[in-house]
């Protein structure tokens, strides 16, 4: 019996680069998200140890266990959504008198200095990150509290 050559073939390897998959930018990632709770989200949880607690039926965000921020998606505002923020009367008078058309004395905490946000009909959200800020430094621990810029 003759052998059998067994024919073998070189296969070739072609390497194709993979592109990644394009970055979203943060504008159009902010813009593609359409509740307010998703952007309101996305600055509480940045701050360090803040977590979201689902409390009276609604989302909260606390530190610690201290709630400094709390959402309301029209329950208790009217039909509107907004989100009420931990500060003191002085500041929530400025606040409010300041831009009467964008915050307000939420009900049941309002007496307490907190306050109100609207979220609908493009709200001011660098104002917005900014109080929410300051309620986070105010309900943290000093050395978190320090850990915000």
């Amino acid at each position: 019996m003759p052998a059998v050559k067994k024919r073998t073939t070189a296969k070739r390897r072609t390497t194709t680069k993979k592109r990644a998959p394009a970055k979203k930018s943060a504008a159009k990632k902010r813009s593609a998200s359409a509740q307010p709770i998703d952007r309101v989200r996305e600055i509480c949880l940045a701050l360090p140890e803040a977590h979201e607690v689902e409390a009276w039926g609604t989302p909260t965000f606390r530190v610690k266990n201290k709630v400094f921020a709390m959402y309301s998606a029209g329950g208790h505002t009217g039909g509107r959504a907004g989100l009420w923020l931990m500060s003191v009367s002085v500041e929530q008078d400025f606040v409010i008198r300041a831009r009467p058309d964008k915050y307000f004395k939420p009900p049941y905490v309002g007496p307490s200095g907190w306050i109100g946000a609207w979220l609908d009909q493009n709200p001011p959200w660098a104002e917005i990150a900014e109080l929410i800020r300051d309620a986070y430094r105010r309900r943290a621990p000093k050395k978190l509290a320090a850990l915000v810029d």
